[in-house]
C-alpha cells in the first residue's frame, strides 16, 4: 500500500519541523488534510504557525494535531480560535489503519514534518512515520551532513 503523493516543492510552506528530522529516523510520509476555523486558516496565510513542539495522536479512529500554535488572528477580535487548540487530521480510512497499526505493534511514532498550502490553496501537513533516534545515531547524523558540506566545498573548489 503506497502512501498518497509526496508534496510538491512547489507549495508555499507555512510552518517546517526540522527538529524532526534530526531527532527521529522518518520512515514513510503522509500527506493529511487539517480541519480548521476560519480565523486559523486566516492566520496561517499571514505565514504564522509554529509545529516544532507538536506531535500527531492517534485515538480511537482518528488523527489529531496536538500543541501545534496558529497564532490569534488580531482583526478578528472577539470571533478568534484557540492558538494550541487540537487539530483534527483528515486521512483516508486505510492510512489511519496503517499508522494506527505500525504505532500500536512496533512502537513508532506519528511526527508532523511540514504544513503548507497545495496548489489548490488548502492546508495540508505532511506527517511521518517515525522511529526515535538515540544519541549515536544523532552523532552520526552530524557527521554525515558535515562530510557532505566538505564534499560539495572541494568539489565546486576543484571543478
Amino acid at each position: 500500500m503506497a502512501p498518497r503523493k509526496k508534496a510538491d516543492p512547489n507549495n508555499k510552506t507555512i510552518a517546517e519541523n526540522r527538529r524532526a528530522r534530526f531527532d527521529y529516523a522518518v520512515e514513510d510520509t503522509f500527506e493529511a488534510g487539517i480541519a480548521l476555523v476560519g480565523t486559523e486558516v486566516k492566520a496561517l496565510r499571514e505565514g504564522r504557525a509554529n509545529i516544532a513542539e507538536s506531535y500527531v495522536a492517534i485515538e480511537g479512529t482518528d488523527a489529531t494535531l496536538v500543541n501545534a500554535n496558529i497564532p490569534i488572528y488580531a482583526p478578528a477580535s472577539q470571533f478568534n480560535h484557540l492558538p494550541t487548540r487540537p487539530r483534527r487530521l483528515l486521512l483516508k480510512r486505510k492510512e489511519l489503519n496503517r499508522l494506527m497499526a505500525e504505532v500500536n505493534r512496533k512502537g513508532r511514532t506519528v511526527v508532523p514534518l511540514k504544513m503548507y498550502f497545495n496548489d489548490r490553496g488548502v492546508a495540508k501537513i505532511l506527517i511521518g512515520l517515525a522511529t526515535g533516534k538515540d544519541q549515536r545515531d544523532k552523532r552520526d547524523t552530524v557527521k554525515k551532513r558535515d562530510w557532505d558540506k566538505q564534499k560539495a566545498r572541494i568539489m565546486r573548489e576543484r571543478g
